[in-house]
């Protein structure tokens, strides 16, 4: 379990084939430094497994669900990434639950600077669009981010956008990200769960069994 607060831009230093997969080498000091094997590591919002590591960096396999869903499909030594290690239970809740299972990918649209932010477009699959609310949660690369604005209900194209403050830009890869970049999406958990509840038929209450048992 993550809480969408990068904790440092690390970058891929190796891409190996590994069956229908991909084995990422990244270098990653800070959080490296008190991983094992096995740990998890969110790499811009995926949630990858320490399967080797070193003093400064991790290698983790990625599977082929996880490309198709992914932006690490394609992925290419030099990229930087977004990490952060798996909050301890002790820890503060400083951003929103996030799981580090990607949902699928957005594509940034616009960027519009302000004096000290920058405002931010997303355009996304459109069977994700119920799911973002105005001032709801979503992870975009693993960073925790409130939504600012939302397309109305039908839009053709639907989108969202999200304010990043000078902190966001300086310590993510949000700061470098422009028009046609894709993203990582993940929403909030408790919208997922609602939309597959209502998926279902209602059902009559169990009656109980006022005889007890025999």
């Amino acid at each position: 379990m993550f809480t969408g607060i990068i904790e440092e831009i690390g970058a891929v230093t190796a891409v190996a084939p590994s069956g229908d997969g991909l084995r990422l080498t990244v270098r990653a000091p800070k959080a490296v430094s008190d991983a094992g094997h096995g740990d998890s590591i969110a790499v811009s919002g995926v949630c990858l497994t320490v399967v080797d590591r070193g003093e400064d960096w991790f290698t983790a396999d990625v599977m082929r669900q996880t490309l198709d869903m992914s932006t690490l499909a394609g992925v290419a030594a030099g990229r930087a990434v977004n990490l952060e290690r798996a909050t301890a239970a002790h820890g503060r809740l400083g951003g929103h639950i996030v799981q580090g299972h990607i949902d699928g990918t957005g594509t940034v649209v616009e960027v519009r600077p302000g004096d000290e932010w920058r405002v931010v477009r997303v355009a996304l699959p459109p069977h994700l669009a119920p799911l973002v609310v105005d001032k709801g949660s979503i992870a975009v690369d693993g960073v925790s981010l409130t939504v600012s604005a939302v397309s109305v209900p039908g839009e053709a194209e639907p989108w969202f956008e999200v304010s990043l403050i000078p902190e966001t830009l300086e310590a993510t890869t949000l700061g470098t990200r422009a028009a046609g970049d894709a993203v990582n999406l993940e929403t909030d958990i408790l919208a997922r769960h609602v939309q597959r509840l209502l998926a279902f038929p209602p059902t009559a209450p169990a009656v109980p069994n006022e005889g007890g048992s025999r």
